[in-house]
């Protein structure tokens, strides 16, 4: 279920403070740092990110190939970082506001 603009406003709002927890390096996206990425979102809901890339089309891909292959959704990018959210269905660690 995508996201509203209220709650990714309220993500905003919750990711400003939060360091990058991943940080893709010169080997790009491999499967050890998208399984890292996956249990990291798994635990905490909304990560940061941050890319390493040389140009924006090469990061556009990663946050793309990140959406898809981790099932995330992208809340925000600014320069080399980027925020992440996926739900955890199990344990929902962050609440989001309703429309």
């Amino acid at each position: 279920m995508p996201l509203t603009k209220k709650q990714i406003r309220q993500l905003k709002s919750l990711v400003h403070h939060l360091n990058p927890v991943v940080i893709v390096g010169q080997n790009g996206l491999t499967d050890p740092v998208l399984n890292e990425l996956d249990i990291t979102l798994s635990t905490h809901e909304l990560v940061k990110v941050r890319l390493n890339a040389g140009d924006r089309e090469q990061r556009q891909e990663m946050i793309d190939a990140i959406c898809s292959r981790c099932s995330a959704e992208l809340v925000q990018t600014i320069g080399h970082v980027a925020a992440f959210f996926r739900r955890n269905p199990d344990k929902p660690v962050i609440t989001l506001a309703n429309d």
